[in-house]
C-alpha cells in the first residue's frame, strides 16, 4: 500500500509514525506547505518524492491512498480531488467547515465506490473501544457522558508550539470529536444545543463554548469546550452508565474511582491513531467500508452544522 501524506505538520507525523508499525506500507510521497519542510520530513520516513502541492502527489502512478492533515478549510476541496483521481483518501478531522461540503463528499464517495474515510480517533482509542465492547455485548447501558475539551490557545500556534498558517476551530473540530463519539456510543442525536462566549478580537473565534445533546437512547452529554484554559490540557471523557462509570483520557481508561482498567487485550496497539491509520488500509485491501467512513460520520456533521446556524442567530440578536 503506497501511501502519500499532506499536512507534514505536528499531527502530520504522528500519522507517519503510526505507518511505520503497520506491514506492507510504502510512505511514498509528502506534501507541505513548504519545500524544505516536506523534503526534511521525507527524508525523515523514506518517501521519494515531496512537493507543496497535493496534485503533484495525485497524478503519481505509485500512490494509492492519501492521507490529508492540511488546514479544516481544505479537507472537503481536497479529499474530492483525491476521489477525482482515483485515490482512496483519509480525511483527518474535521471532514469539512460546512454541512454542504460534508454531503459532497459523500456524493462523490459513493460516484467512485472509493475509501473516504475521516478521522475520528477516539472511534479507535482503545479507551473508548473498551465502553464500546461494553455498551455492544448489553452490560452498559450510557446514562450520560460529560466531556471537557481544554486548550490553552490565546495565539495561533499548533501543538508543537509552531505558527499555524490556518485558524482552528471549538465547534467544526474539537466538538467533532465528541459528537460523533457520542452518537457511536449513544446512537443517533436527536436534539443539540449550544452557546458560545466572546469571540476572539484577533482570531475571529469564539474561544469558549457549551453543547448539550441528547441521543435516540435518552442518554445525555454535556460538552464544554475552552482555548482560554491554562492546564490541565486535553479532552476527559466521563461515561456515566448503569453498571458502571468509566474516565478516558485518549488511550488510557480507569473507572469512577480512579482504577485502571486494562487495555492490553482490546486492540493490537495501544495507539489510537496507529490503530484509526491500520484501519484505513485495511478497508482498502478488503474492499469494504471502513469504521468512521464518511457515511458512517455524516450525521455528525449534520448535528455541527445545525448548532453552528444556532450560534450564529444568537449572535445576530445579541
Amino acid at each position: 500500500m503506497r501511501i502519500a501524506l499532506a499536512g507534514a505538520g505536528a499531527f502530520g507525523e504522528k500519522h507517519l509514525d503510526g505507518l511505520r508499525n503497520t506491514d506492507g506500507v510504502e510512505i511514498v510521497s509528502i506534501i507541505s506547505r513548504t519545500a524544505e519542510q516536506a523534503a526534511a520530513v521525507a527524508q525523515k520516513y523514506g518517501a521519494r518524492h515531496s512537493s507543496t502541492e497535493l496534485g503533484d502527489a495525485l497524478a503519481r502512478d505509485d500512490v494509492d491512498a492519501v492521507i490529508l492533515c492540511t488546514p479544516t478549510q481544505l479537507h472537503a476541496a481536497q479529499a474530492i480531488a483525491c476521489m477525482e483521481a482515483g485515490k482512496h483518501v483519509q480525511v483527518e478531522i474535521p471532514l469539512c467547515d460546512s454541512w454542504a461540503d460534508a454531503e459532497a463528499v459523500l456524493a462523490k464517495q459513493r460516484e467512485t465506490g472509493l475509501v473516504c474515510m475521516v478521522g475520528h480517533t477516539r472511534r479507535f482509542n482503545p479507551s473508548h473501544q473498551y465502553v464500546h465492547s461494553r455498551i455492544v455485548a448489553g452490560e452498559l447501558a450510557l446514562q450520560q457522558m460529560d466531556v471537557q475539551t481544554y486548550f490553552f490557545r490565546r495565539k495561533n500556534m499548533n501543538a508543537k508550539g509552531e505558527p499555524r498558517s490556518w485558524t482552528d476551530h471549538l465547534l467544526w473540530h474539537h466538538a467533532a470529536h465528541t459528537i460523533d463519539l457520542f452518537a457511536y456510543q449513544a446512537g443517533r442525536i436527536v436534539s443539540a444545543h449550544a452557546m458560545q462566549g466572546p469571540r476572539h478580537p484577533e482570531l475571529g473565534i469564539a474561544m469558549d463554548m457549551s453543547i448539550q445533546l441528547k441521543s435516540e437512547s435518552d442518554a445525555i452529554c454535556t460538552l464544554s469546550l475552552s482555548f482560554n484554559n491554562d492546564g490541565p490540557l486535553g479532552t476527559f471523557f466521563r461515561y456515566i452508565g448503569d453498571t458502571g462509570t468509566y474516565i478516558a483520557r485518549y488511550d488510557d481508561l480507569v473507572n469512577g474511582k480512579e482504577e485502571p482498567i486494562d487495555l492490553s487485550g482490546v486492540a493490537v496497539s495501544n495507539n489510537g491513531i496507529e490503530l484509526q491509520d491500520r484501519e484505513f488500509i485495511a478497508a482498502i485491501r478488503e474492499g469494504r467500508e471502513p469504521n468512521s467512513s464518511v457515511a458512517q460520520v455524516l450525521d455528525c456533521y449534520r448535528v455541527i452544522g445545525e448548532l453552528a446556524a444556532s450560534l450564529e442567530a444568537q449572535d445576530g440578536w445579541s
